[in-house]
């Protein structure tokens, strides 16, 4: 079943990461088995000014750190909350760290002021462990980058 829009809300609040290294701006949709976000690279990131001047292309390591704060991050609070059966700000979450990124490929850059779609379907959920497969696209549908990534729960 679809989580309502204030869930969707509460999710993106209690996504940990902040300005300047937070890459979602937006949970499309939400539910037990998938999570689809978004986020457009702002003309001003902090990266740009290095990689690589007059021509600048968003990094893949923050694409895949994109990729991670949408299908680890976000959806690991909403199916932790899920399993306690709890409203996701009624919760003590435990910080997430990222742990792996397994068979990632690149096939597109982003240029600044793209917005990208971030879709991640659960393999599994155990304890406090999420693995999922990863796709990020353009709004046009190309894929960019895909591959599965993992996370854990530490208390904080």
């Amino acid at each position: 079943m679809e989580a309502d829009e204030s869930v969707k809300q509460e999710v993106l609040r209690l996504v940990p990461q902040r300005e300047p290294f937070r890459f979602i701006d937006e949970i499309i949709s939400l539910d037990d088995d998938r999570i689809v976000g978004a986020y457009r690279f702002r003309e001003d990131e902090y990266f740009y000014r290095g990689h690589f001047p007059g021509n600048p292309i968003t990094p893949g390591v923050i694409l895949i750190e994109t990729m991670a704060q949408v299908g680890v991050v976000a959806f690991g609070i909403y199916l932790l909350s899920r399993r306690n059966n709890m409203r996701p700000g009624d919760m003590k979450l435990p910080i997430s760290l990222f742990s792996l990124a397994d068979g990632v490929e690149f096939k597109q850059i982003v240029k600044p002021g793209e917005r990208v779609i971030v879709k991640a379907n659960k393999i599994y959920f155990r304890k406090i462990i999420i693995k999922a497969g990863v796709s990020m696209e353009k709004e046009n549908g190309e894929i960019i980058c895909s591959g599965e990534l993992s996370g854990v729960g530490v208390d904080k």
